[in-house]
């Protein structure tokens, strides 16, 4: 089973006042144990050196919602995650609103998905896609 991934440029709202005020010190986005195989048996099936991208973006039914792409490319700036053998990507523009969440993929009775715990958010929608802070 192959997942496609599309790229397209990221629109990002502005930081609410509360992160321009105090940012966090250290970003500090985890990946599970669980994400990490399926990022690993997701990537097995891509060029060599590719890794994945987590974005937020504006848009969604509540605001941001989170964004999932596959490259080979990663810039300087960029927040690099290295678990168990795979890398995992966050621009410094999501690196923010990503601050303290945990990037999970989870199995349940509806399916199986990828899930970002995010204590930044206040509210979500009910597909646990886009979020509000």
């Amino acid at each position: 089973m192959a997942l496609k991934f599309s790229v397209s440029a990221p629109v990002i709202a502005p930081l609410p006042a509360a992160f321009a005020q105090s940012p966090p010190k250290a970003p500090d986005f985890r990946v599970s144990e669980q994400a990490a195989r399926r990022i690993a048996a997701i990537l097995a099936g891509e060029p060599a050196g590719s890794m994945l991208r987590v974005a937020v973006e504006g848009g969604g039914c509540s605001g941001f919602q989170y964004k999932f792409a596959l490259t080979t490319k990663a810039q300087a700036d960029d927040l690099r995650i290295e678990q168990d053998g795979v890398i995992v990507l966050v621009d410094p523009l999501s690196t923010p609103y990503l601050a303290g969440a945990e990037l999970d993929f989870v199995t349940e009775l509806m399916g199986q998905s990828f899930q970002v715990k995010n204590p930044n958010a206040t509210a979500s929608c009910g597909c646990g896609t886009s979020f509000s802070v």
